[in-house]
């Protein structure tokens, strides 16, 4: 039996299915018997308890795993939530029962909301469980230690499991949920943990039986016989040798240079990035400066984060995005109405125009921080629709003394009209996840519609080809930036596009480089056109896949 899902890297593992325990049952709605008073002590003690436990998962694993415990630890300590929970302990409810109904009662708010709010719903789940377990002096549910190596298998991840999977043990993960931008599958490939996420029929394994995953093939093989066996060793042999190779520039088995860079949240990734091999930075992310601030901060605040950053990156390309706020990140000092629909209304570059001080000093700080370094820094605007937009843009990037100005391509509009966009910026830089909600009309973070959110769609390629096109005819740049260049079969796919470099999370660069190493430029665009020729994302990955084995075959005899 095989079960498909989406692969996360190129990793193969085999071992024994253990799954996830098993989720507490709701607590009855029996009057309390200890009154209001007690009954909030216990509540309290268990929120502030849970709250602290988070937050120590965070600290221990690092990275972005911090910043998603972080928020849950916050989560739990939410005064709203627990304005929510003190009105059912004072109409009576146990600790147990008013935690589970004030947290399903925010959950159904956010999943209501889509987007990021509409995510955290599934993280609200979450902390109702382990607060709800320490109430009642049991374990909350959680990874299972069988004592021997496993593959895990699960319907869905909480983050603050995923965060400290003891990867000795767990070999493998499996998920019945999830996408490629979930945050099971960004925190698995921070990890390089080999996932196969939103396989179909998952639910359906049982503790014990032997299965190979394979993140490649993206599939599941349930009971494997022997050639399968003696092939995913193989396989595991070849990748280990891979891993072990040296460092070197991105490039098609032919000598085309395709750069692979890194995508940054902070500056403290730095480093990191520069041990997997990023040959510079294709996406910088300014937001971490601004979020949870009553105000912008200070150009002198921003150019020292940008300063740190560009310092780790002598004589490399660092490109900047530009503040992307509104929709999913809304700031108090820049988004003052309430929008119907904030993924459609003032984000991204339109916030910026109507804030025009807040750009300017972002943008004089990253000219300051880059004068004062060996980076070669380039800035770029976030959710540029139309022409005008970019030439605005460049022009006040011009003004602060930056040279190179881009734009995101994530809106349909933009793709469409890449040339007249191209016309007025000197690069751009496609981000996939929202070019892919965009285009498909399906919200990237909302799981209902999860199986619509495929960077693989033709339709979205048919852009990305759009893109790639006006930037060669332009002699002009073309990198991409979205979660879709950290898959490495997709990699190849998109430079066969007109992707001219690739940028991603670094502990993705790998698995790119040694794909990408495999094919020449041709194969590229073979493969490119096997996907555009395809219906929807499945069997384009699928066509994909199939005309890269004949390629290979080709180029070895066979």
């Amino acid at each position: 039996m095989r079960i498909t899902g989406t692969g996360i890297g190129r990793g193969i593992a085999v071992g024994p299915v253990a799954r996830m325990n098993e989720a507490l049952p709701e607590p009855p709605d029996d009057p309390s018997k200890l009154g209001e008073d007690a009954e909030r002590k216990r509540a309290t003690a268990a929120l502030d308890a849970v709250s602290a436990e988070l937050k120590a998962r965070g600290d221990a694993a690092g990275g972005s795993a911090k910043d998603v415990l972080e928020a849950q630890s916050m989560m739990a300590a939410d005064p709203s939530l627990v304005e929510e929970l003190d009105t059912r302990l004072a109409a009576g409810k146990t600790a147990e029962r008013g935690v589970w109904e004030a947290f399903a009662s925010f959950r159904d708010v956010l999943a209501g909301m889509g987007g990021y709010l509409g995510e955290r719903a599934a993280d609200l789940d979450d902390i109702a469980q382990r607060v709800v377990a320490r109430l009642r002096g049991v374990p909350a549910p959680g990874i299972p230690d069988p004592g021997h190596p496993f593959v895990l298998v699960a319907h869905d991840l909480a983050p603050a499991d995923t965060a400290l999977l003891d990867l000795d043990r767990v070999v493998a993960l499996v998920t019945a949920e999830g996408g490629p931008t979930s945050h099971t599958a960004i925190l698995a490939r921070e990890k390089s943990l080999v996932a196969v996420v939103g396989a179909t029929g998952a639910d359906g394994l049982e503790d014990g039986v032997q299965v190979i995953v394979d993140a490649a093939a993206g599939a599941v093989t349930v009971d494997p016989d022997g050639d399968a066996l003696a092939e995913a060793a193989r396989r595991g042999e070849e990748l280990r040798a891979e891993a072990g190779a040296p460092l070197r520039p991105g490039a098609l088995a032919d000598g085309t240079a395709v750069p692979l860079l890194a995508n940054l949240g902070s500056p403290d990734g730095a480093a990191e990035a520069v041990r997997q091999g990023a040959e510079g930075v294709g996406l910088f992310r300014t937001e971490f400066l601004f979020l949870d601030a009553a105000e912008a901060p200070s150009v002198e605040a921003q150019q020292a984060e940008y300063r740190r950053l560009f310092q780790a990156f002598p004589g490399e390309r660092v490109v900047v995005r530009v503040l992307d706020a509104g929709a999913d990140k809304p700031l108090a000092f820049l988004n003052h109405d309430e929008e119907p629909n904030p993924a459609l209304g003032r984000r991204g570059i339109r916030a910026l125009f109507a804030a025009p001080e807040v750009l300017a000093d972002q943008l004089g700080a990253i000219a300051g921080a880059a004068k004062e370094t060996d980076a070669c820094v380039e800035v770029m605007a976030p959710m540029v629709a139309t022409a005008d937009e970019a030439r605005r843009f460049v022009e006040a990037a011009r003004k602060a003394g930056l040279s190179s100005a881009g734009v995101m391509v994530e809106v349909p509009a933009a793709a469409l009209l890449a040339g007249h966009v191209l016309d007025a910026a000197d690069f751009a830089s496609i981000g996939t996840n929202d070019l892919t909600q965009y285009t498909m009309a399906a919200d990237r973070l909302l799981g209902g519609v999860a199986e619509l959110q495929d960077p693989w769609d033709p339709a979205v390629l048919e852009l990305v080809r759009s893109v790639g096109d006006a930037g060669r005819t332009r002699g002009k740049h073309v990198g991409i930036c979205g979660e879709a260049a950290a898959d490495p079969l997709l990699a190849v796919v998109l430079v066969g596009l007109g992707a001219t470099s690739l940028s991603m999370s670094p502990a993705a660069l790998a698995d790119v480089r040694a794909s990408l190493a495999r094919f020449r430029a041709e194969d590229a665009r073979t493969l490119a056109e096997a996907a555009l020729a395809a219906e929807d994302g499945a069997t384009a990955r699928a066509a994909a896949s199939k005309a890269a084995e004949g390629v290979r075959g080709a180029s070895t005899g066979a």
